[in-house]
């Protein structure tokens, strides 16, 4: 039954304006409350170790390694620049004793790449005890 005669019955319509307010006001609370990290300007400060002064034990070798990428073993330089020629260095220095512990002495400049084949090089000779050395304030 139609109890209201001569009056159309208007279509209905959502209003947007007000939604697209509300929202426009969450995006800015939400872009003002927001911190932007900058990862690539962190800052790293690496610790300094402190330990007893290890004892002259010449039953360990020596690996040190210059900023310049530069390798000496048992402060003797050698001119190893790939890791097979390093395990060559390091076999003949171990006389094929795997117990040995190797130190390795990496300037604070030297690239992690020559680091890395000396670590690489003790593995395919066997030397399992690697130990890194530090400054000692």
């Amino acid at each position: 039954m139609n109890f209201q005669k001569g009056k159309k019955n208007d279509d209905l319509e959502i209003n947007f304006i007000p939604l697209i307010d509300v929202l426009l006001v969450i995006i800015i609370f939400l872009v003002v409350s927001t911190t932007f990290a900058r990862f690539s300007q962190l800052k790293i400060n690496l610790p300094i170790a402190e330990a007893n002064v290890a004892d002259n034990n010449p039953n360990y070798i020596n690996v040190a390694i210059t900023k310049d990428g530069q390798y000496s073993i048992n402060e003797r330089p050698i001119s190893a620049k790939s890791v097979d020629e390093l395990t060559i260095k390091l076999r003949e220095v171990s006389a094929n004793k795997t117990d040995k512990p190797l130190v390795i002495n990496a300037d604070s400049l030297a690239s992690h790449q020559s680091v890395i084949n000396v670590m690489e090089a003790s593995r395919k000779v066997g030397l399992t005890k690697i130990t890194f050395s530090t400054k000692v304030n």
